[in-house]
Order: structure tokens, then C-alpha cells, then sequence
């Protein structure tokens, strides 16, 4: 092993290649050669270099391409192109397109060498802004709140994928913030200062949305008076944060994945491709190995947004979370409301919210803790500001029969099959074939039931 900065050297010219392999040797570097960009790559994988220094002008694979792979492959290489006599132009594009610098051939020594000095103390810079954005904006300030098991690993998962461009699909339960996640990676990654925009894919509708995602040019429809560029080239050098992904329409699907695939993007009624630099984390609530399976959700997108997956866990698995979020969640609303002392929750209270199932999780539990701050009557929020459905108790479902107002078959019936398929969900983590296995019933009576007790 060596301690000594790897730059690999990437030129057809052998002479060339000696020459660098030389003063790289001689100011204290290790140089890896290779001759064009295909071999590059091969050895990208292998060697793992800190710097990769390379021509422009090269058979099979020239730079540019190397450039674009790299970025594809999410490579933390630093790139410095060698421009020679009329590819100066071609240089300037290559740092548009992530290269770090240029030295123009040919070159002196002094010249080279300033370059990768430079480019060593940039990667030292940014090694200790990633380490104190960490520190500011970690996970745990982005809105996780909690001490419970499942969020130590949440937050310690967190922490691994932040720094990497790596797609990351987020899966749970409506209500448990996938959005804090989304913005957690965000704010932990080395785009942290860039843009992160968020679009819920179900929000916009089906014609809209290719305009709004990927941008349209002057003409491309009736109304469209001047150019206009997508939201995904807004978050271009940040996030994009792609919220129920499974509700993209198919016809979109494959342009979204041109996008992750090769970083360029066709803006609607425009005839030239445009290159774009942006980390994508989607998120979900349906299930989507089912989706793929039913042919609405492209299964080679699937594999390439759910490189990463994170399951977020609902509130009903950590329970023990409950105390700190309230807390969070009083004086947070507090200050809203402009109370200057936070009330605070009784002992009785909080075995109350506790004892409860949350089927809209923390943001269901965020919305009971404003509505008793705005209905206490007093300096303390005891069980009398719960709303009825916490205060009168909460029976299992499963005996409904007997605790629901009424003999109605009808009504008794709903509420058990609504129960038996969440915790049929639940049990299964949202799996939906092996869900529709436990209750005995066809795929097309899940999803049936599933729209209409609204699970």
C-alpha cells in the first residue's frame, strides 16, 4: 500500500503518458497509465484514484465520454483534462460538465503540477465542509426526531448514503416523513448548499407534468409563450426529490430514466438534449415489486431508483419516540401561535397518546398536538385537550363487534376486513402479494378494498 495521491493518466500518446508518470513520481504521486477511456474505466474500478488526469482527443473512448461515465457511475475522482491546440472550447465543456480544470498542451511542469496541488487542497476544503455540514445538518436535525432503536439505524443509514451520489428509493407508510429523509441526504451530501426541490409525482396532473418536470421551449403548445426550464434542471447540482413516484405515468417513465441513466434531459418540443447533474430520491407508498409486476412501473427504472432503499418505520413501532416528539411538536406549534410559555403534556396525556395506534403516524400525531395547544384551557395539556377518539380509548378493532355503536353486520364487517388488511400490511411491510396470501382474497379485491377503507 501507498500513502502517496493516485492520479491515473489517461492519454493514446505514450510518450505523453511517460513523460507524466515521470513528474508525477517525482513530486510525490503515484501514477496509474492507460491509453484510452474504455481502459480508464477498468481501471477506475480497480485502482480507485483520488485525481484522474486525461486527454480529450482519444480513440475508442476520448475524454468527454470518460467524463460523462464517471459521473454516471457516481465516481469521487477529481477530473483535470489536457487540452491540446484547438480544444480549448471542448475544455471549458468539460468543466461545465464537472471536470475540476485544464492544463492546455503543452505543458510546463510547474504548471501541472500547481494544478493537482490545487486540486488536493480543494478536496481538502470540501472533506471539512462535508464534516461540518454533518455536524450542523445531520439527520437528526432535519426533522428525525427520536432515540428509539429503528431511528438509531434510520439515522446511521442515513449517515452511509448521504455523501454518495447513489439514487435512494424511500418506503413507508403515509404520514412518516420521507420528505425529512429526503432532506436529510440532502443536507448530508456534498450538494448540501445546492437546490433541493421536491414534486409530488400525484399532485400534478398527467398533462402538466412533463412540462413541469422537464421543461418546454417557446412554441412547444398552445400556451407556452416563452421558454421554460423543468424542475428537474432546477435541482441541477442539488436534489430532486421525487414524492409517490408510483403514481408517474408510464409515458414518462423512460424519459426519467434517460435521466438517471445518462444525466441529459429533452425539454418538451425541443430538438437538442441538455446535461444535467442532480441526485434523485424518490419516494413511495405503494409497492412497488407489485407495480412492476402488474406491467404499470417500468421494472428498469425500478432497479435504478431503488439502488438505495430506506424504510421509514411507522410510529406504532417505536412508541418510546412518542415523549420527545410531542415535546418537538409543542413547541414548535407554540411558537407558531405565539404563546410565550410552551404548555406541557401531563404524565396522563402522554400514556394516552402512547396507548394509541397512529394509522396517520407523525403527522397525524403532530396535527392532535396543535389541536390541544389551540383547546387547552389551562398552563398544561392533560387528557381533556386529546381529541375523543384518544381520550374515550381506543378498542381492538378486531372485537368491534361489541364496541361499536350499533348491531349493523354491514358497518362491524367493514371495520374488521379494514383491520385485518392493515395489519396484514403490516405484518408484511407492505408487500401486497404476500399480504393478499394471508387474507385468502385475489389481487383485485385487495386493491379494491385497499381504495376504499382508504389504507
Amino acid at each position: 500500500m501507498t500513502d502517496r495521491p493516485r492520479v491515473l493518466v489517461v492519454d493514446d500518446e505514450k510518450e505523453v503518458r511517460d513523460l507524466v508518470a515521470g513528474l508525477l513520481a517525482s513530486r510525490g504521486y503515484e501514477a496509474v497509465l492507460t491509453a484510452d477511456g474504455a481502459e480508464a474505466l477498468e481501471a477506475v474500478a480497480r485502482v480507485r484514484p483520488r485525481f484522474v488526469l486525461t486527454d480529450l482527443r482519444m480513440p475508442t473512448m476520448d475524454g468527454m465520454q470518460l467524463l460523462d461515465e464517471l459521473r454516471r457511475r457516481g465516481s469521487e475522482a477529481t477530473v483535470i483534462v489536457m487540452s491540446g491546440f484547438g480544444t480549448f472550447d471542448l475544455a471549458v465543456e468539460a468543466m461545465r460538465r464537472g471536470a475540476y480544470d485544464y492544463v492546455e498542451k503543452p505543458f510546463r511542469n510547474d504548471e501541472l503540477v500547481l494544478v493537482l496541488r490545487k486540486a488536493e487542497e480543494r478536496e481538502r476544503l470540501l472533506a471539512e465542509n462535508r464534516q461540518l455540514r454533518r455536524a450542523l445538518y445531520g439527520p437528526a436535525r432535519s426533522g428525525l426526531v427520536g432515540t428509539s432503536a429503528p431511528m438509531a439505524a434510520l439515522e446511521a443509514r442515513l449517515a452511509r448514503l448521504a455523501p454518495h451520489k447513489t439514487t435512494v428509493l424511500v418506503e413507508g407508510e403515509s404520514g412518516t416523513g420521507k420528505e425529512l429523509v429526503a432532506r436529510a441526504l440532502h443536507r448530508g451530501s456534498p450538494r448540501g448548499e445546492g437546490p433541493f426541490v421536491a414534486v409530488n409525482c400525484g399532485a400534478i396532473p398527467e398533462p402538466l407534468l412533463e412540462s413541469e418536470l422537464f421543461g418546454h421551449v417557446r412554441g412547444a403548445f398552445t400556451d407556452a409563450m416563452r421558454d421554460k426550464r423543468g424542475l428537474i434542471e432546477e435541482a441541477s447540482g442539488g436534489t430532486l426529490f421525487l414524492d409517490e413516484i408510483g403514481e408517474l405515468p408510464l409515458s414518462l417513465q423512460a424519459k426519467l430514466l434517460r435521466v438517471l441513466q445518462e444525466e441529459r434531459l429533452r425539454p418538451l418540443g425541443a430538438t437538442d438534449e441538455r446535461t444535467v447533474d442532480v441526485r434523485v430520491v424518490a419516494a413511495t407508498v405503494r409497492d412497488l415489486d407489485l407495480e412492476v409486476a402488474e406491467s404499470r412501473f417500468r421494472e428498469d427504472l425500478y432497479y435504478r431508483l431503488a439502488v438505495a432503499r430506506v424504510r421509514l418505520p411507522p410510529l406504532r413501532e417505536r412508541r418510546e419516540d412518542i415523549p420527545l416528539l410531542c415535546a418537538h411538536f409543542v413547541r414548535k406549534h407554540a411558537a407558531r401561535l405565539g404563546l410565550s410559555d410552551a404548555p406541557a403534556l401531563t404524565a396522563e396525556a402522554v400514556a394516552l397518546l402512547q396507548s394509541y395506534s397512529w394509522p396517520g403516524n407523525v403527522r397525524e400525531l403532530e396535527n392532535v398536538i396543535e389541536h390541544a395547544i389551540v383547546l387547552a384551557e389551562g398552563p398544561a395539556l392533560d387528557a381533556s385537550s386529546l381529541p375523543d377518539r384518544l381520550r374515550l380509548g381506543e378498542p381492538d378493532p378486531l372485537i368491534l363487534v361489541s364496541a361499536a355503536p350499533g348491531l349493523s353486520i354491514k358497518e362491524n364487517t367493514r371495520r374488521l376486513e379494514a383491520e385485518l388488511i392493515r395489519r396484514a400490511l403490516h405484518q408484511t411491510h407492505g408487500n401486497r402479494t404476500k399480504a393478499l396470501e394471508l387474507l385468502e382474497i385475489s389481487h383485485r379485491a385487495l386493491l379494491y378494498k385497499i381504495k376504499e377503507y382508504g389504507l
